[in-house]
């Protein structure tokens, strides 16, 4: 019985909005507890979904839970649009081939050597096994962007980060696309795996990535200059939320086609201000999604054996799957450094940056325990749950680790500022005359206040300026479309 029933509580729609309330309430005040141990907000939001899931506060109920299932299509949706940001045309022929090598094999090796230890030592089922496997490759950017930001970290390291943590959800979409479909034929009971098996999620991908990238086309044709803020971010969910339904309608995941549609429209339109207002729009629901995950969490699961384990528990199996994943992202970044010729900073350390794994992984759990069903889809979605935790306490950390190892940064202030010791008629300088002359430069390099704000707010706060203007100045400029 949960606490709505104890209260007498019978009015569907008072419990729906108190549970969304309690979500995003008890969602911010977990971050306020995170933000002082440095944990991610993600860490924060599943944190508080077990909380006050069924296995300890019982806040919210099964019902509110099963109404919410489209979460997960619409929290991924936006993840993989403002994704698509990245992939600008001048930027993949600059730096495309080599990224390309290192990505690829970096989220295939991982793959396979977790689908390997799972199918022939754990003894579990071909469709767990390769699902699981396809879901190794994701990782998650929010924490490895944050601790670049944090520590001011650059140069070629960094830029190779960045552009591979960019890629590497396209190839995990990939692979769990063609993994699930080839889970669903081996699970079936009929032919099993064949050619078309593994054919045709590549033929549907393709489908889904041009039609997406029609979309994309559509959102800039309806996106005109005189566009006011609100109608540009009616306009964009609207084209979102329409695609998720076809993709639902259709049975498959809407994933790449969003990240088509973003990647069609920054590079016809160069419009970068939108990804940042959808970035400043979409935080509450991505609370929602994580939440709902953490309330949606088989806590018992996790010390019970199921059918498709054999007698091994899920914790157990949770805890290799961790372990091995980390191997495959390691030694398939090290591989594909050396092959593309990569400096040993990059080769060497490239895999510690790629550990944290949280919105992709958790999402494609997701529609994958509901495409499985059963304890299969409890299974897939608790082990991934779990690891995602484990992944997001230790990868800001490994993350900063390998910043710090590669060189691209610096905590020493003589490897901060590049100062001349010596004056312009050759004498020496003192200790002193350096020093301030250091901390000059360094004041100098530290961004005025305004440059501090987080881009999305400036782009909300121009708009906010120009409605105030119209407003106040010239009324008749507020009818613009």
């Amino acid at each position: 019985m949960n606490i709505y029933e104890k209260m007498g509580v019978t009015s569907d729609v008072a419990i729906v909005i108190i549970s969304v309330g309690l979500m995003l309430s008890l969602g911010f005040l977990m971050t306020r507890i995170t933000k002082k141990l440095k944990l991610p907000n993600v860490t924060a939001y599943i944190t508080v979904g077990i909380l006050i899931g069924p296995y300890v506060l019982n806040l919210i109920p099964s019902q509110v839970v099963e109404g919410t299932e489209f979460l997960p299509d619409i929290a991924l949706a936006f993840i993989a649009f403002t994704t698509g940001e990245f992939f600008k045309v001048s930027v993949l022929k600059k730096n495309g081939p080599k990224v390309i090598i290192i990505t690829v094999l970096e989220s295939v090796l991982s793959t396979v050597v977790v689908f390997l230890v799972t199918r022939y030592i754990l003894r579990m089922s071909l469709s767990f096994s390769i699902v699981l496997g396809a879901l190794a490759a994701a990782t998650a950017p929010a924490s490895t962007m944050m601790t670049i930001r944090q520590t001011g970290a650059k140069g070629d390291f960094v830029d190779t980060l960045i552009q591979v943590v960019a890629l590497d959800d396209i190839v995990g979409l990939l692979l769990y696309s063609m993994a699930i479909s080839i889970a669903v034929a081996a699970s079936s009971g009929g032919q099993g795996v064949n050619l078309g098996s593994v054919v045709m999620p590549i033929v549907i991908n393709i489908g889904v990535v041009l039609l997406g990238g029609l979309f994309g086309l559509l959102m800039k044709m309806l996106m005109t200059k005189k566009r006011t803020t609100d109608n540009r971010l009616i306009i964009a969910l609207a084209l979102i939320f329409l695609f998720c339904g076809i993709c639902a309608l259709l049975d498959i995941s809407p994933l790449l086609g969003c990240m088509s549609m973003g990647m069609v429209y920054i590079n016809i339109s160069e419009d970068d201000k939108l990804f940042k207002q959808l970035n400043y729009f979409s935080p509450p629901i991505l609370l929602l999604f994580f939440v709902r995950s953490g309330v949606n969490f088989e806590l018992s699961a996790l010390v019970n054996t199921s059918t498709i384990v054999g007698s091994t528990p899920l914790i157990v199996i949770g805890i290799v799957y961790f372990f091995v994943r980390i191997l495959g992202k390691y030694f398939g970044s090290f591989i594909g450094g050396q092959i593309t010729k990569k400096p040993k900073e990059v080769r060497n350390y490239l895999g510690l940056a790629l550990i944290p794994q949280a919105g992709v992984a958790i999402g494609l759990a997701a529609l994958g325990a509901r495409t499985l069903g059963g304890e299969a889809g409890e299974a897939l979605e608790t082990i991934i749950l779990a690891s995602s935790v484990l992944y997001e306490l230790i990868g800001p950390a490994c993350a900063k680790l390998a910043l710090y190892l590669s060189k691209s940064y610096s905590t020493k202030l003589e490897e901060l500022t590049d100062v001349s010791l010596v004056k312009e008629d050759g004498t020496p300088k003192t200790p002193v005359e350096v020093l301030i002359e250091r901390i000059q430069n360094i004041k100098e390099q530290i961004p005025k206040q305004e440059v501090l704000l987080r881009q999305e707010e400036i782009a909300f706060t121009e708009e906010a300026e120009w409605y105030y203007n119209a407003n106040h100045r010239k009324p008749g400029l507020i009818n613009r479309r």
